[in-house]
């Protein structure tokens, strides 16, 4: 059973005129508008068709004028909620305001609920006479037996103005008048079987625009359950979907911008280097040789210094039988 319906869903996709057309023929009232049924006695009812004896009726108040007593209607219908631990919230103070679109949202999803309770199917249900119970609902039944009859008196008085109209005319016309009516029935004839089927090939495309409306809206639904999983709602391609899903203009820019999220992260540069500056391969090669030819000319002249003569000489002959340059002979 629905309670809990999305805003995706196919149930507020259904006019005005379909809702008024399924109100009036369930509880055989008259209402030209949604938010008539405000004072919340309508919606009393409607439960009441869908779950006989729930509703109490003797406490709906179908005079319902001032807000007050709209809401000890709307009380009623809390209270029968809680019985059939329906989780929908009644949001009492918009209802109240009769506004056009927050009534016609609610009675869409009362449509989707009574459709689902029971398959649909009102098993003898009299509203005339669970109407009588309640406050005005005596009043209520009169004014929507007046208008069927009164829309009953009208057609009647239209047909028969119509046909005092085509007899008039007969007889002012016997063989002129026959001879173009006629002449003219072909061509009225085939004029309403085009429009018949203009009006056809618009219905099936209307029908056909709705059903694809109805998946593209679904899918996006899906895809927007699916970006706040909390495993995956921090990454930076889901933040970028949610760009695209919840921009209000057709800009294209939008795009660009998801796009360039998305590529902000991947170019990240991963600093695995220390703060200390790197020294050039070239400048530790000056430095060594630098220390190396100090610590030599400290070695050579210690050498000097503490040898002695002996060893000095010894040295020279060593150079001297090395072939050195340096000695002559």
């Amino acid at each position: 059973m629905a309670t809990n319906i999305g805003m995706m869903d196919s149930a507020y996709f259904v006019g005005r005129s379909e809702i008024l057309a399924w109100i009036n023929s369930t509880l055989h009232l008259n209402l030209s508008k949604v938010e008539e049924a405000c004072s919340g006695a309508v919606h009393c009812q409607l439960m009441d068709a869908a779950h006989p004896g729930m509703v109490p009726m003797h406490k709906v108040n179908f005079d319902a004028k001032s807000e007050y007593e709209m809401i000890q209607n709307y009380k009623v219908l809390q209270d029968v909620f809680n019985k059939l631990k329906i989780t929908k919230h009644i949001e009492v103070s918009k209802l109240v305001k009769g506004r056009p679109l927050d009534n016609l949202e609610f009675m869409q999803w009362m449509k989707r609920y009574c459709d689902s309770a029971n398959g649909g199917v009102l098993q003898s249900y009299n509203a005339l006479e669970r109407r009588e119970a309640s406050k005005g609902g005596k009043d209520a039944n009169k004014k929507s037996t007046t208008s069927h009859s009164s829309a009953k008196g009208s057609t009647a008085a239209a047909s028969r103005a119509q046909v005092s109209q085509n007899a008039r005319r007969n007889e002012a016309s016997v063989n002129s008048g026959n001879q173009a009516a006629n002449a003219s029935k072909p061509s009225s004839n085939g004029g309403l079987t085009a429009y018949d089927e203009q009006i056809t090939a618009l219905k099936l495309s209307i029908d056909s625009l709705e059903k694809e409306r109805d998946f593209y809206f679904a899918k996006l639904r899906d895809i927007e359950i699916l970006c706040q999983t909390p495993e995956i709602e921090s990454l930076p391609v889901v933040g970028a979907i949610r760009k695209i899903l919840y921009a209000v203009d057709d800009d294209a820019s939008v795009v660009a911008e998801a796009q360039a999220m998305v590529s902000v992260h991947q170019n990240e540069p991963i600093n695995l280097l220390s703060p200390i500056a790197e020294v050039s391969d070239e400048k530790l090669t000056l430095e060594t040789q630098k220390r190396k030819s100090f610590i030599n000319f400290d070695v050579d002249v210690a050498g000097i210094i503490t040898l002695s003569p002996r060893q000095r000489v010894s040295d020279a002959s060593d150079v001297h039988c090395s072939g050195s340059p340096l000695m002559t002979y």
